[in-house]
């Protein structure tokens, strides 16, 4: 194999591994809004208008951006009822198929993506809610967690 593409894997690698370390810490960050949220709107009685799509964004960030650690940690989820019984070559048969599929479907989706990233860079684009917060944030991160898977 080339330096050059053993080189870019170690550093997709070491970016993937970083990212999903920090990354694991947004579940306690979307505990905090959501506790936020049950607080404000139910004891307070004061219900914010930004939380519940705050939340959302911060769960796209944690899905998105931890695909790629748990992709390299081999930690995804499989049907293992089925998976554990097969032998290694047909283990390794079936991981070798499901990978070209994946890394169709992945593909796509990132050039999906960094078209949409565009178009919300170049029309400033909204979400239609009453918080109506700039979208390129969470798009940057979409984009970013699909080209690290």
């Amino acid at each position: 194999m080339p330096k050059f593409i053993k080189y870019y894997i170690n550093f997709i690698d070491y970016v993937s591994l970083k990212t999903g370390r920090a990354t694991m810490y947004l579940v306690f960050v979307m505990m905090f809004i959501l506790i936020l949220s049950f607080v404000t709107r139910n004891i307070i009685n004061i219900p914010l208008i930004w939380i519940i799509e705050m939340a959302q964004f911060v769960m796209t960030g944690y899905y998105l951006l931890g695909g790629g650690y748990s992709m390299l940690t081999d930690d995804h989820v499989r049907m293992d009822l089925i998976y554990s019984k097969l032998k290694d070559k047909t283990k390794a048969l079936l991981d070798s198929l499901t990978s070209v599929f994946l890394i169709f479907y992945l593909v796509v989706l990132f050039y999906g993506s960094i078209s949409s990233l565009t178009y919300t860079i170049e029309t400033n684009q909204r979400l239609f809610t009453a918080w109506a917060p700039y979208v390129w944030p969470i798009k940057s991160i979409m984009t970013f967690g699909i080209g690290l898977m």
